[in-house]
């Protein structure tokens, strides 16, 4: 099974990748993830990743091509994969396509802007891992704190509101062409195509995609 998911941030989507990838016994590929592990161990690109991420500019699509391509030659993806954060844009989407890069399912998780503001405003981050806290939804055992390593945990620069409206604005403008491919992909027996809402409880959501997956 090849499986991509698409959100706006604070959609849930990566809550849902961790209990498709435990469950189904595939890799969950993120982009953050993978920028994260190669700026932890100094690369070349992880350098030039930084240097990028430090000046505010997006990482451009040809290292995340690279990336891509050589993580799903790996030997655990044999089976298929999770592509969490990838592809974000029509140009990334058609990539896919055209490196005959086959893809089963796509699952659009939909959840209203209000709704996705509360979610990210009371979002916490362990840097050095990506694991996400809530201090409502999903809070720490100890305020602040990773649960794992014990380290402080921080608010991601532009979980604000200041910067929402741009992010949400930004999401749309970029993924509305990638939703309405993969709609076209999915009438012409390409792929199969999913909108999830994302409102429902966590479980239902699980329940949900379990019955997709076993199709």
């Amino acid at each position: 099974m090849k499986i991509i998911l698409l959100g706006a941030p604070g959609s849930g989507k990566g809550t849902q990748a961790n209990y498709i990838s435990h469950n189904y016994n595939i890799p969950h590929i993120s982009t953050g993830d993978m920028l994260r592990k190669q700026i932890n161990q100094k690369t070349k690109i992880g350098e030039e990743i930084k240097h990028l991420i430090s000046k505010g500019k997006l990482v451009p699509d040809n290292i995340l091509f690279l990336l891509i391509k050589s993580r799903i030659k790996e030997k655990d993806c044999q089976n298929g994969f999770l592509l969490d954060g990838f592809p974000r844009t029509l140009s990334q989407g058609i990539y896919l396509k055209k490196n005959n890069i086959k893809i089963d399912i796509v699952l659009n998780f939909h959840v209203p802007k209000n709704i996705l503001i509360e979610r990210i405003i009371g979002r916490m981050i362990h840097l050095p891992s990506g694991r996400l806290y809530h201090n409502k939804f999903k809070p720490p055992k100890k305020e602040g704190i990773d649960d794992i390593t014990g380290e402080q945990l921080t608010h991601r620069k532009d979980d604000n509101l200041s910067s929402l409206d741009y992010r949400f604005l930004e999401y749309k403008k970029k993924t509305i062409p990638l939703i309405k491919f993969y709609i076209r992909e999915k009438k012409i027996g390409n792929l199969n195509y999913y909108k999830i809402e994302g409102l429902n409880d966590i479980k239902q959501i699980n329940n949900l995609i379990k019955k997709i997956l076993q199709k």
